[in-house]
Order: structure tokens, then C-alpha cells, then sequence
């Protein structure tokens, strides 16, 4: 029996629902078939919507029209979860501008393939094999595809809830220094969510300076960047398992063993550095300078925020820096860089090559061959990328390569310290900075990811030959 169309269906509004309906399918059979691509289209779109938004006349405070360059900077900057900037967060954009940031900060914090997943959800109502394994994938899960939806709902929630506890935390402080109570209630939002985020933007136009030895202020914050820079399938493992150790997953052990051991490295290297520094912490008392120096350590890796002028550290100080925000933070978490699980399957392979061993292991598991052809193209893509832009940043500007290493990698690494350059680069220079924060929130994760569904069984091989090396 063929149905027949409604009556109240006109031939215009029939080929409407048909155009939504091709419209669906495309996207439904885009989502599933090239996920990579769609992450970077969603993420290109969002970047684009963001641009409008703050080139308003209403983004700023004097009701004036920012310029291209500096509206995309800082769009890409918030939706990257970056940090940089070129002008003023307090005192350039208005509160709807501020908003527009913070809202930008918050859906570039998902990532790349949770929206893909989340995309394709909403416009498809279902998820297809390849969508499925994309959103397991950007967050690392092992739980079985049919519990995908809800993962993705609980990593949202999850996000909310955190930052929920956080703002909760600072506002009385912000109250008891004197702002006014939805002053203070805005700071503490927006401070929360840029901290679990990590990204690195302050409201303030004096930024952390005033709260430097304020430990209620700054506990809540790295603590936030800490969480932020684990990742999502670290943080739900933690929730489900707590501290049963034995039961996590080894990419929950490797996370947050290599996360802590940086912290303390760099904790420990950053204070003998700049102890005697007089321009940084020199002055400061020795408890003051052990905060300093933690805070520091937390935040080089991702986190953004600063209390000292990163252009008044000493030259050894901001080599530490590029190699902490190189390393970055964990995989599929808001934090930038190589990440590093990438850093410990290296170090395991070098350890077993070193003992003449044939398998990458550890805490009982095989490392396996793939994950370790994933790590170096990471590594070798990040290393290319940062050697590019440095080259172009130096032609553009004629800065010494020190401070332009520094911000190129703070702009990779999506961390957001900066010797103030890109406030002070041309337009030329902004945009390949814009490219670079770009490619470094996508770059790891979607060739990762690409590489990951790619895998494919051949029927033959040919003839093994070791070259030499080294």
C-alpha cells in the first residue's frame, strides 16, 4: 500500500523534507565514512561562527569593530583552548565578548572527536560502527560501543560538575577580597571553566599577579588544570574504580605516573633555576617561591596561566618551559602537546630496545607495535610543525629565536604563556600562529586517530631488510 502525503503538505514544503532529508543522510554517511575530516570540519566551523561573533561592534568594550586578524586569533586561541592573546580579555571585550570566549573555551574543551561523535548523534538520532569507534576512541574507553551515548553524555556532565565545584570554591574568596557578589560569581565561572579547560585566559586585567600567594585562589586552579590535562577516560576510570590501582587501565597508569613525574621534575627544576632570579621569585620568601615553582610546573605542561613574566626567566628557565609544553598533557584531555602516553611508549620502547627485549611492556601488558608507529609519527609531525612556524615567525618578526621558539610552542602545545610577541606580530604573523594552535589541537589527535581506523591486514609481506641506524 503506498501512503499517501498530508493534505496539508504543499509541493514546497514536500521538497523541503526531502532536502532535510538528503541533507541527513550526507551528513550521517559523512560522520560515519571520514570522521577525521569531520572533526576538522566541525572544528573549522565553529572557529568561523566564533570570528563573527567577536568581530561585533557588541564584543568589545568601546562598541568598535575588532580587526580580522586579532577576532580570529583569539576565536582560534579559546575554541583551541590556547590561551594567547593579542589584546586585552578585561579590558578590549565587552561581557558579551568575554561570553562569546568563555563559550568558545568550553565547546573547544570537548574535543575534536567528541563533537564529531556528538554531530552525528544529534543529527542522525544513532550512531554507525565508525561513529561509535570514533567517540570510543577520543576518549580511549574501553566500554563496549553500545555504551557510547551515554559515555559521551557523562563526559559532558562530568565536565560541568567539575567546573561546577571549582567556581563554588573561588567566588567567596573573590567576595572576601572585595568584588561584588555577581562579580565575583562571573570571575569564579570563568576562572573555573578556563582552568579545567586549560586554557589560560583571565578576566583580570592584571591577570594572577595579585593572588600569587594566595593559596585558595591557586589550589582550586591547579587543580582544575590538573584534572583538565588527565583527560576524560582517565577521569572516568577514577570514578568508577577510585584508587583500586590494579584494576586501571594502563593508559590511566602511564597518564598519571608520567604526569606526576614531570610535575615533580619540573617543580623541582624550575625552583633551582629562578631561586635566585630577582626578577622573577629572587625577592620572594622561600615558601613563596616553593608555590611559585609548583604552580609553575602545573602550568607549563597546558595550563596557560602565569605569575611571573615569562620574558624575565632565565634563558635555561625557558628552554625547561618548550620542553614541558612540548610534552604536553594526556591524551583526549583539554591539554596540548605530544601527550604523555606518547612520551611513555618511547621511553618503554628505548628501555626495551636498551635490554635487547622484543616486546614493549608494562605492568603486565605488551605494548603493541602500532601504538609505537602512532607515537613517532606524533612526535615527528609535532617536531616539523613547530620547526616550520618557527622558521616563518623569525622571518616575519626578526625576533631572537629564544622568544620565538617559546611562543611558537606555547602556541602548538595550545598552552598560552607568552613573552607578549603575538600582541606584538603583524597580521602575517597572528595568522600563522592561528594556523599553528590549529594544528596543534588537531593535528595529534586526528592523526592519531586516522592512522587508528586505517589499519587494515595485507595477504602478503615482503622480505624483511634492517637498514642501519644510528
Amino acid at each position: 500500500m503506498v501512503s499517501q502525503q498530508p493534505r496539508w503538505l504543499s509541493g514546497d514544503q514536500s521538497g523541503y523534507f526531502r532536502l532535510l532529508g538528503k541533507i541527513r543522510d550526507f551528513l550521517d554517511s559523512f560522520a560515519n565514512s571520514s570522521p577525521a575530516r569531520l572533526a576538522l570540519f566541525i572544528f573549522s566551523a565553529v572557529i568561523l561562527v566564533f570570528t563573527a561573533l567577536l568581530s561585533l561592534p557588541a564584543a568589545t568594550a568601546d562598541r568598535t569593530a575588532t580587526p580580522l586578524h586579532d577576532a580570529m586569533f583569539t576565536a582560534v586561541s579559546a575554541v583551541c583552548v590556547t590561551g594567547l592573546t593579542v589584546v586585552s580579555t578585561a579590558t578590549h571585550w565587552s561581557f558579551f565578548g568575554q561570553l562569546v570566549i568563555l563559550l568558545g573555551i568550553f565547546v573547544g574543551g570537548l574535543g575534536t572527536l567528541t563533537l564529531a561523535s556528538l554531530l552525528a548523534l544529534i543529527v542522525s538520532k544513532r550512531l554507525g560502527v565508525r561513529g561509535k569507534l570514533l567517540a570510543q576512541a577520543s576518549m580511549n574507553n574501553a566500554s563496549r560501543l553500545g555504551e557510547v551515548g551515554t559515555l559521551l553524555r557523562i563526559v559532558i556532565t562530568t565536565s560541568i560538575a567539575i567546573e561546577i565545584v571549582l567556581a563554588v570554591v573561588m567566588i567567596p574568596r573573590f567576595m572576601v577580597l572585595g568584588e561584588p557578589f555577581w562579580q565575583a560569581v562571573w570571575h569564579g565561572i570563568f576562572y573555573s571553566i578556563s582552568a579545567f579547560n586549560n586554557a589560560g585566559f583571565t578576566p583580570h586585567s592584571d591577570g594572577l599577579v595579585p593572588y600569587e600567594t594566595d593559596l585558595w585562589i591557586l589550589v582550586p586552579l591547579m587543580v582544575g588544570v590538573f584534572l583538565g590535562s588527565l583527560g576524560f577516560p582517565v577521569i572516568m576510570v577514577l570514578l568508577q574504580l577510585k584508587w583500586r590501582y590494579r584494576k586501571w587501565t594502563l593508559h590511566t597508569k602511564l597518564t598519571i605516573a608520567v604526569s606526576l613525574i614531570l610535575l615533580v621534575v619540573g617543580t623541582i627544576a624550575w625552583a633551582a633555576l629562578e631561586w635566585a632570579n630577582t626578577r622573577t621569585i629572587g625577592n620572594l620568601s622561600a615558601s613563596d617561591k616553593i608555590i611559585h615553582a609548583i604552580f609553575a610546573s602545573v602550568m607549563t605542561r597546558s595550563g596557560g596561566f602565569n605569575l611571573v613574566d615569562q620574558g624575565a626567566m632565565d634563558s635555561t628557565t625557558m628552554l625547561l618551559t618548550d620542553a614541558l609544553m612540548f610534552a604536553g598533557g594526556g591524551s583526549a584531555s583539554t591539554a596540548g602537546g605530544i601527550k604523555v602516553t606518547t612520551i611513555a611508549v618511547m621511553f618503554l620502547a628505548i628501555v626495551a630496545e636498551a635490554r635487547g627485549d622484543s616486546d614493549v611492556r608494562a605492568w603486565g601488558r605488551t605494548i603493541p607495535p602500532g601504538a609505537m608507529r602512532v607515537a613517532i609519527s606524533v612526535i615527528f609531525m609535532g617536531a616539523t610543525l613547530v620547526l616550520v612556524a618557527t622558521g616563518l615567525i623569525l622571518a616575519i618578526s626578526g625576533e631572537e629565536l629564544n622568544r620565538v621558539l617559546f611562543e611558537v610552542i606555547s602556541a602548538f602545545a595550545t598552552c598560552g604563556l607568552s613573552t607578549n610577541l603575538s600582541a606584538e606580530l603583524p597580521p602575517s604573523g597572528k595568522y600563522v600562529l592561528s594556523a599553528l594552535m590549529f594544528a596543534g589541537r588537531m593535528g595529534t589527535i586526528t592523526l592519531a586517530s586516522a592512522l587508528a581506523l586505517r589499519q587494515r591486514s595485507t595477504l602478503y609481506h615482503y622480505p624483511e631488510e634492517r637498514p642501519i641506524i644510528g
